[in-house]
């Protein structure tokens, strides 16, 4: 225990003196160091068993290649669709398809650049060990269009497919999501609160097996860091009887 409590300490003491130098704001990167440390006392994880409620951690980190190319690197631990606790790991490639045009006002502060664009494609690798299961090495897909509407919000709906290999079978599932969300300002802060609902089709059930409901909040620190804290509800399916599973998530995002 002393061990682990000295490793957190020199851990933010590094933090402190990476983000404590110019290009930060004093209290941006007051508030990174603390996300930064909260996402990492999170990835120790809540044990794994039957309980429907459980926290998320998660990270990304983006960078830019050219004024049409971005690659991001996600680690994360996740559990849906049926499937047990994971740990998923994988970089993907994002390319901004034509119209090659920038969406203005409901995404003036978004640090992402993938959601200021209007179609975006998206090829990646992801491996997800699990410590009960066989690794699952996958392959995602992601076709996402955002379209601006009244009142400064912004629609996305994302297709997805990720195509899995377990111990030699190959499963696939398509997912579709649709997110509503608006950036708000109070003073030089830019919240974005969003709900989002998503609807997956399993191949091993061969049927709609699962929904889930989003809501959540990003958070930007600066220039080049964003919280965002959410709640996910799902409700699947595919197995008898019905999970639901009650979940709180953190992303920790990181722009280059």
């Amino acid at each position: 225990m002393g061990r682990t409590q000295g490793s957190d300490a020199r851990t933010l003491m590094d933090l402190r003196r990476i983000t404590g130098g110019k290009g930060f704001h004093r209290q941006s990167a007051g508030l990174a160091r603390y996300a930064f440390l909260f996402a990492l006392l999170l990835f120790r994880g809540s044990p794994a068993n039957a309980q429907t409620f459980q926290t998320l951690p998660e990270i990304d980190a983006y960078f830019k290649l050219t004024s049409r190319v971005q690659v991001y690197v996600q680690a994360k631990e996740t559990r849906e669709g049926g499937a047990p606790t994971q740990v998923e790991f994988g970089p993907s490639f994002e390319v901004y398809l034509k119209p090659w045009i920038k969406l203005k006002n409901p995404t003036l502060f978004n640090l992402n650049e993938a959601e200021k664009r209007v179609l975006v494609f998206s090829a990646g690798y992801r491996y997800l060990p699990s410590p009960n299961a066989p690794t699952v090495n996958r392959w995602r897909l992601d076709l996402t269009s955002n379209f601006p509407m009244k009142a400064n919000l912004l629609l996305s709906d994302r297709n997805r497919a990720d195509l899995d290999w377990q111990s030699g079978k190959f499963m696939w599932r398509y997912r579709n999501r649709l997110k509503v969300g608006r950036r708000f300002t109070i003073r030089s802060f830019h919240p974005g609160p969003y709900v989002s609902a998503e609807a997956f089709y399993q191949s091993q059930y061969q049927k709609w097996s699962t929904t889930a409901l989003y809501a959540g909040c990003s958070l930007p620190l600066g220039k080049h860091v964003e919280i965002e804290p959410y709640y996910e509800h799902q409700n699947n399916t595919g197995k008898s009887p019905n999970q639901q599973l009650n979940q709180l998530g953190l992303i920790l995002g990181l722009y280059f």
